[in-house]
């Protein structure tokens, strides 16, 4: 798959993303889009190398959704974890 597809890819993953964990983010729609970016990226390479599939077949495959979205759960996740707990001391 081309560039343009992947981050095609990784903006609707991390509207999905969002849409499963809902909540108020640090930096608005612009960071979703690119932990979405990031997440489906990474949800490829770990679906590669975890489980040994070719997770990345094709634009209209499942299982490149599935590890697009995981990706972008992961990282979106993590993102308020480090940014929640930056948050909480500032405010403490």
């Amino acid at each position: 798959m081309g560039i343009i597809a992947w981050i095609v890819i990784g903006l609707l993953a991390g509207a999905i993303a969002k849409f499963i964990m809902p909540g108020k983010d640090p930096g608005g729609i612009i960071i979703t889009m690119l932990i979405g970016i990031a997440g489906g990226l990474l949800g490829g390479w770990l679906g590669k190398v975890i489980f040994g599939v070719d997770s990345i077949d094709g634009f209209f495959e499942l299982s490149t959704w599935i590890a697009a979205i995981a990706g972008s759960l992961i990282l979106l996740a993590l993102y308020r974890l480090i940014t929640g707990s930056r948050h909480s001391h500032r405010h403490a």
